[in-house]
């Protein structure tokens, strides 16, 4: 393979210099709400530019699907999926929880996703067949089982009129586990399951921007993605769990009654 990697890794650190730069200085005037509690940062757009430009002065035919707008089509069999800040409410509100996260896919297969920590300086980097890392140390699930489990979860802001039953999962989930975490970055959320601080992690209306990278993490880290439904359609769908292979089974199973 090219050195894709390499490359994201660049790319998000270099955006992650613009985030930390103007962490904790973030006005009314640089803040747009896309659509309701959905909101987007002039440093967002800043972000995105700096990874698009770099991913295209390596690779110009490479298509590009952006969460800010950039958007590239071509005959190209690459696209990279990119998503400048995940959890930018958080970092609006200076929450030290946000992150970068990068895909590249051939043909609709995921082949690379790295995700990007900048306040933490964690580096989690996956490539399909190759394992799973954090700083360069390989990571793998947890072992714990699902009545031990710490979950992680997002509510459903997006999408709310799932409310009803995502709050009867909620519950039931939540008599099952050990404990629920909601910290605000999906791709990071992922990340934490992949390396076994969480063992798992579900969250619906999510994009693909938000998972494309963190699904490759799971996976590559031993663990299990799927929908709500047990089928490969998470990346469409953003109805998404993921986990170590017992706690993916008790998260489908109650989530299965309620959707």
């Amino acid at each position: 393979m090219p050195d894709f990697i390499n490359i994201a890794e660049r790319a998000a650190r270099e955006a992650g210099e613009i985030l930390l730069s103007n962490r904790g200085k973030i006005t009314p005037d640089l803040v747009d709400e896309k659509a309701r509690n959905d909101f987007v940062t002039k440093i967002d757009h800043e972000s995105e530019r700096i990874i698009v430009d770099t991913i295209l002065s390596h690779f110009p035919s490479h298509m590009i699907l952006a969460e800010e707008g950039t958007s590239r089509v071509s005959e190209n069999e690459y696209r990279w999926i990119i998503d400048p800040l995940d959890g930018t409410k958080n970092f609006i509100q200076d929450v030290p929880v946000f992150s970068i996260s990068i895909a590249l896919e051939k043909n609709g297969d995921i082949l690379l996703g790295i995700v990007y920590d900048p306040v933490h300086d964690e580096m989690f980097a996956a490539e399909k067949g190759e394992g799973a890392y954090c700083n360069n140390e390989s990571m793998t699930v947890s072992q714990n089982k699902f009545s031990q489990s710490l979950i992680a979860t997002g509510f459903p802001f997006r999408s709310k009129s799932f409310l009803p039953q995502y709050l009867l999962c909620f519950e039931d989930i939540f008599l099952k586990c050990s404990g629920m975490r909601r910290l605000g970055s999906a791709a990071i959320d992922l990340c934490y399951t992949a390396m076994g601080r969480f063992e798992g992690f579900w969250e619906l209306g999510l994009s693909i921007w938000d998972i494309a990278a963190g699904s490759l993490l799971i996976r590559e880290a031993g663990g299990v993605v799927s929908d709500f439904w047990g089928e490969e359609n998470f990346l469409e769908s953003g109805f998404i769990i993921a986990g170590n292979a017992d706690t993916h089974r008790g998260l489908l199973d109650v989530i299965k009654k309620h959707f």
